[in-house]
């Protein structure tokens, strides 16, 4: 079983703006289509990403009407603070942009979002082009699929397919994404794999694992020491 990829995931329209798009256009542009962020283009290419957070300085700093942060003020302070007087995307927008490729295994993207804190990634190909957006509301409808599918991507693809097992022995529950496995295999390590398979099957919230072996195949016999 493969893994779901960003590609399977993404949006693949997305709406940007140019580097030259006016501060009123890029605010336009979040309120009309309901979304908190624009990839910017310099030549059909991502030069940056303009967010709401990115158009709040000119509001906090009064259009950088107000005093200059002062010497000991940090970084983020004082790029608001440039931000606040900025007129086009351009000067408005955070770079380099977080992407990722269309073939990244949706849990590498994952770890991608939680680790930068960024909302969203743009997928870009090998040529940097843009071809998508990926957010976390994307990767988060892995989780709505029917349990009637996940029972019998279980019972076919996992039993049946890859451990070779008769499904009709095994009873395969699935509740609200939550899996109940019963049954008997005949070594613990074909339970362990099952084990190892279910729960990392997208769309599974948890794993009852009730399975039991007709036999321990995986303790070691404890070796005799022999001193001469």
């Amino acid at each position: 079983m493969r893994e779901p990829t960003v590609s399977s995931l993404m949006t693949r329209e997305v709406i940007s703006a140019d580097v030259e798009t006016s501060f009123k256009d890029l605010a336009q542009l979040l309120e009309e289509n309901g979304i908190s962020a624009v990839p910017v283009l310099d030549g059909g290419y991502p030069v940056g990403v303009v967010s709401e957070a990115d158009l709040l300085p000119k509001e906090e700093f009064r259009g950088g009407t107000t005093d200059a942060p002062g010497l000991f003020a940090g970084r983020d302070t004082k790029h608001r603070w440039e931000q606040a007087s900025g007129l086009t995307a351009r000067d408005v927008m955070t770079s380099p942009v977080k992407s990722v490729e269309p073939d990244t295994p949706a849990s590498a993207a994952a770890r991608e979002l939680a680790r930068t804190g960024v909302r969203r990634l743009f997928v870009m190909d090998r040529d940097g082009a843009l071809v998508g957006v990926l957010s976390r509301r994307d990767l988060l409808k892995l989780y709505l699929r029917e349990d009637d599918e996940l029972r019998t991507t279980i019972r076919d693809e996992i039993l049946g397919r890859t451990l070779w097992v008769d499904p009709d022995t095994i009873d395969v529950e699935v509740a609200d994404g939550v899996v109940t496995l019963q049954g008997r295999l005949e070594r613990q390590s074909e339970i362990d794999i099952a084990d190892h398979l279910v729960r990392s099957l997208p769309g599974v919230v948890d794993l009852q694992n009730r399975l039991r072996p007709a036999w321990n195949d995986t303790n070691q016999p404890r070796q005799t020491e022999i001193f001469g």
